[in-house]
């Protein structure tokens, strides 16, 4: 058995690149329901890639 390298993204990164990835299918999407779900979606991925990053933030302390 061979060794595995396993390349480990951050949160951030994975949240964006799935936001982008919604966004860019939800333009082959006619308008509607379902391309309005997938436009939320890459969204909700943003803001959460947002929200890791700042709670990651050397400015963010625990109170003392």
């Amino acid at each position: 058995m061979g060794s595995r390298h396993q390349v480990v993204q951050s949160l951030e990164t994975r949240l964006a690149e799935e936001a982008k990835r919604l966004r860019e299918e939800a333009k082959s999407l006619p308008h509607g329901s379902a391309r309005e779900d997938m436009i939320r979606k890459a969204r909700q991925a943003e803001t959460g890639s947002h929200m890791s990053q700042w709670l990651r933030s050397p400015w963010l302390q625990p109170p003392e």
